[in-house]
């Protein structure tokens, strides 16, 4: 299982997401901050190509995954 923890922004804590992932079976947790406003994720690009077919992925939240509608679907397609 694989998961990618997002903060929106750097006074947001890791660890309590970090926890909660664990919590789910979490075996590999890949972390980055940054903003709403930032496109590069170098950390989740990384989950997204590392992902083999049967893999779960595992978020504490949506927004977390995605910051709108449209690209939760762009990432799933």
């Amino acid at each position: 299982m694989q998961q990618n923890p997002r903060v929106s922004t750097f006074e947001q804590k890791l660890e309590s997401q970090i926890e909660v992932l664990k919590e789910a079976g979490a075996e590999e947790v890949f972390q980055e901050k940054f903003t709403g406003t930032t496109v590069e994720r170098p950390q989740f690009n990384l989950v997204l190509k590392k992902l083999e077919n049967g893999d779960t992925l595992i978020v504490t939240k949506l927004d977390r995954l995605a910051r709108n509608t449209r690209e939760v679907l762009e990432i799933v397609q």
